[in-house]
């Protein structure tokens, strides 16, 4: 048996004592083996490579999970992806590290309703990017807008909503430019040609979201047969729930949808955007294509007073945000790992269910569940383990409300960097959710 010590190949690392969330389990008596930023099949490394552990990390009976992925996030720290500043770059870095100690290893960085020159300046400047010890991954840019109901626009400015015209797809090259980096785009299917629009972006791999719509039903089914798979904060800025016409939250029990395609949804569980009671009913309804999402503005982590949103001046009071002078919610302010604890105490959910709503299910939406959102073997690790001090959140924090994760926070017991978000990636997902066994 080689020991592996040799200088060509790289160290193997073995976290044993941990609970894995793996296949919608927690898996109690396997370990896990990453090397390089994968994560390994320790029966291929011991019999195929006759290799042992170059080290092995003691994870005290804390739960390994994949790293969180929220596609929704609209700045944080007082950074505000839809400002079109000179470096953009440096306030997505700066997101992306802030957001790790919250759980978060991926995010799409979102952008709401904008004049075109915004579009055209920002949308370069924020590239696809793997995530390690110095922040995040992007996944790509979410546009939120600006093709999107005046009645149901919420926070977003009406001087710049735009329907589509004669030739649809040129319009939207023509207000966001480049669609290189755009990951996903919230449009409202009832406008006029919306569904060539749809059918186009699909083509070109970008994830179609229905919201911010007054389109009833049938549109919406309409919109999915045309390839729209996701749902934009379900409830929020959309008509009501009707029994003869449940409108686009009928897409989670609709029996008009093509043969195989699932439907996602994202759901801001702040305890201000959505009553408890409306978070069983999703989850009961459809708990497959769950997926949280932040919403967050950048006021997120700030505290009260005035902040902006792109065009829009926001206000923060306690834990809501409203477009200032009014009541119009704005956002929200809570971090991802605050929005996974109230999911899983309003729904009374498994452990297992409520991790999985924010990594594995934006994973699959994305269509990165081999990479992301996983422990399984091969999937992403990240670029090299990160311990203690990462001021990473507990699970037992998730289960008994006892606070939050605060940047470089001492844990009580070893922080493992479990691809939280990008499933084999322990270092570029550097922290992992862990709580003790006997806390589960």
């Amino acid at each position: 048996m080689r020991d592996g010590k040799g200088p060509s190949r790289a160290p193997v690392l073995q976290f044993t004592n941990c609970r894995i969330l793996r296949g919608r389990r927690l898996l109690r008596w396997e370990d896990l083996w990453v090397r390089e930023g994968r994560i390994l099949d320790p029966e291929k490394l011991f019999f195929e490579e006759r290799l042992v552990a170059d080290q092995q990390r003691d994870c005290g009976g804390c739960i390994l999970a994949p790293g969180f992925i929220d596609v929704q996030i609209n700045g944080g720290f007082g950074v505000d992806f839809s400002q079109a500043t000179e470096d953009v770059g440096s306030g997505v870095a700066l997101v992306a590290q802030r957001i790790l100690s919250h759980g978060v290893t991926s995010f799409c960085p979102t952008l709401v309703t904008s004049p075109p020159e915004v579009y055209h300046k920002v949308l370069p400047q924020i590239p696809v990017k793997s995530g390690g010890p110095h922040g995040a991954g992007v996944l790509g840019v979410h546009l939120e807008g600006p093709f999107i109901s005046r009645e149901k626009r919420g926070a977003h400015p009406e001087a710049y909503l735009r329907s589509f015209e004669a030739n649809a797809f040129h319009d939207v090259l023509a207000t966001y430019g480049s669609l290189d980096n755009v990951r996903i785009v919230t449009l409202a299917p009832e406008l006029g040609r919306s569904h060539e629009v749809i059918r186009a972006l699909t083509a070109r791999g970008i994830c179609v979201s229905l919201g911010h719509s007054v389109a009833d039903l049938q549109v919406a089914e309409e919109a999915v047969q045309s390839g729209a798979t996701f749902i934009t904060h379900l409830f929020n800025a959309m008509l009501p729930f009707h029994h003869r016409d449940p409108g686009i939250v009928g897409l989670l029990t609709s029996d008009r949808l093509p043969p195989g395609r699932h439907i996602f949804y994202g759901m801001i569980s702040d305890g201000m955007h959505t009553n408890p009671a409306a978070l069983r009913i999703a989850h009961r309804a459809h708990p497959q294509g769950l997926v949280l999402v932040t919403d967050a503005v950048p006021a997120l982590g700030l505290g009260n007073g005035r902040h902006t949103l792109g065009q829009q001046e926001v206000e923060v009071d306690g834990l809501t945000a409203y477009v200032a002078g009014t009541k119009t919610l704005s956002g929200s302010i809570a971090p991802m790992d605050v929005c996974v604890r109230h999911f899983l105490q309003a729904t009374g959910c498994s452990v297992e269910s409520a991790l999985e709503a924010a990594s594995l299910h934006p994973a699959q939406l994305l269509g990165l569940e081999k990479l992301k959102g996983t422990l399984d073997f091969g999937a992403d690790a990240g670029q090299g383990p990160m311990w203690g001090g990462l001021g990473s959140l507990k699970i037992q924090e998730f289960l008994g409300g006892l606070g939050q994760g605060q940047g470089g926070q001492r844990v009580e017991s070893l922080l493992c960097p479990g691809s939280l978000t990008q499933p084999a990636s322990l270092g570029q997902i550097p922290l992992a959710q862990q709580a003790r066994l006997s806390d589960i």
